[in-house]
């Protein structure tokens, strides 16, 4: 991270402290305070003192007078009276009541709304798994946790599955030498069917279930396939030739749309929730916006927003899960910036310099926060508030960039894999909150039985 975007541990301890304050409070307690060797004539009972004076004089003057009954008498009265008063002068004003900042009706409103408890967060990693091979490629995509919580990662040329309910690991298949190693990995939503992208071109479909190949998708591109994203039936290919293709696996003739539109290699691909809208990213600094809506399969598809104010390759992006129309994108080295986007209007809403690569993004789907993993120099995973991108938390534990990341279907825990040749799983989101069943309308006595008319 940038040096000047940390404070360092002198600033925190100087605000902590709060200076000026205590400085002001001194100021104003010393003007209040009076000087102890002067009476404040306004807290003192003049009449009392007289009789104070007055009456220790009298006894004095007369000792024959006082007797142990009318002693007794006298004690008596002064504890009715409140006249049990050793001090005569009275050096100090009594505190004054406190002032009510609220009336009491909205004071009792506010005490009885609950406050949420702090979430707390752990800095180390929950569990730590070998990932031995992994390939240490920016553009690729090798990490994906599919609904089934079956996570899945690519380790050179063999699709590993490991399964988040049971912690157990099952090969799903290696390829061959001549087919080269695996590109990228994407669940399709049912959570058992695997689309995965190779070096040679082509992309496979596997039942992670049965561990058996299903189909082969080729003529997409001409190179590597390093991206890959998922809408119903439709399967999106990216590809270093810098096309992205629709693909529907129903059918022979499987793709049936085309985008053109990045110079270089696709490196980034995530759908809408809604489905109607598609974000890419490439090697080319470029971000395109794609509508559904006007896709032709005919001719290529001309892109709903161009956006180019990235200065490095655009890899890492997330679509808001409470707001359908907010893009969140990562820059790499060269750029370090996470950006924010409305995708109606095409407008930049919001750019934060991080410091360091943006790798991947991912939203919180239970908090308004995002989550962030990069690389040199720190190597961490950064936990931002949205939208005052406020950093919340630094996880670090990786020695090398964090390449992958994916969430697990509860939204809880992160999986995040780096050069390291490390696979790292984070409880950094939580735990969600159980919604109560609305309760069930009592049913009609009798309703059952057929109505007499």
């Amino acid at each position: 991270m940038d040096a000047g975007s940390m404070s360092s541990p002198s600033n925190l301890k100087s605000q902590s402290r709060c200076p000026l304050q205590e400085q002001f409070l001194q100021r104003k307690n010393s003007r209040e305070n009076l000087d102890r060797f002067i009476p404040n004539r306004s807290a003192m009972d003049f009449d009392f003192a007289n009789m104070m004076l007055t009456e220790g004089r009298k006894g004095k003057e007369n000792p024959a007078v006082s007797s142990p009954s009318r002693e007794a008498y006298r004690k008596q009265l002064a504890e009715a009276m409140n006249m049990n008063r050793s001090r005569i002068l009275a050096f100090k004003n009594k505190p004054p009541a406190p002032a009510e900042m609220f009336p009491r009706e909205f004071s009792s409103l506010q005490q009885d709304k609950p406050t949420k408890p702090r979430r707390h967060i752990p800095q180390t990693s929950e569990k730590t798994l070998d990932a031995p091979d992994l390939v240490d490629d920016y553009y690729l995509n090798l990490l994906d946790w599919g609904s089934c919580n079956v996570l899945a990662i690519a380790l050179a040329s063999t699709v590993y599955l490991w399964d988040a309910t049971n912690g157990s690991t099952s090969e799903l298949v290696t390829f061959e030498d001549g087919v080269g190693f695996v590109t990228s990995v994407s669940w399709a939503p049912d959570g058992r069917h695997i689309a995965i992208g190779l070096d040679n071109s082509e992309v496979q479909l596997w039942d992670s279930v049965a561990k058996k190949q299903l189909r082969t998708l080729r003529g997409c591109h001409r190179s590597r396939v390093g991206s890959l994203a998922w809408n119903n039936h439709i399967l999106t290919t990216g590809g270093m030739d810098g096309c992205i293709v629709n693909n529907d696996v129903r059918i022979r003739s499987h793709i049936v749309e085309t985008y053109r539109g990045h110079e270089q290699e696709v490196c980034g691909l995530k759908w809408s929730a809604s489905g109607q809208q598609l974000a890419s990213g490439g090697n080319d600094n470029l971000l395109h916006i794609w509508d559904r809506s006007v896709a032709s399969s005919n001719s290529p598809t001309q892109w709903l927003h161009r956006l180019e104010d990235h200065t490095a390759a655009v890899k890492a992006l997330a679509w808001c899960p409470f707001q359908g129309n907010l893009l969140a994108s990562g820059g790499g080295g060269g750029d370090r910036c996470i950006k924010f986007w409305n995708t109606h209007t095409g407008a930049c809403l919001n750019s934060v310099d991080t410091g360091s690569q943006v790798c991947a993004l991912l939203w919180n789907k239970n908090e308004r926060e995002l989550l962030s993993s990069h690389g040199f120099t720190q190597n961490q995973l950064t936990l931002w508030k949205y939208p005052s991108m406020a950093k919340i938390a630094e996880l670090t534990g990786h020695t090398s960039r964090v390449l992958y990341m994916a969430q697990s279907p509860d939204g809880c825990t992160v999986a995040s894999a780096a050069g390291d040749e490390t696979l790292r799983f984070w409880n950094v989101f939580g735990v969600p909150e159980v919604v109560k069943p609305a309760p069930k309308a009592n049913p009609e006595p009798f309703a059952h039985l057929n109505r007499i008319r």
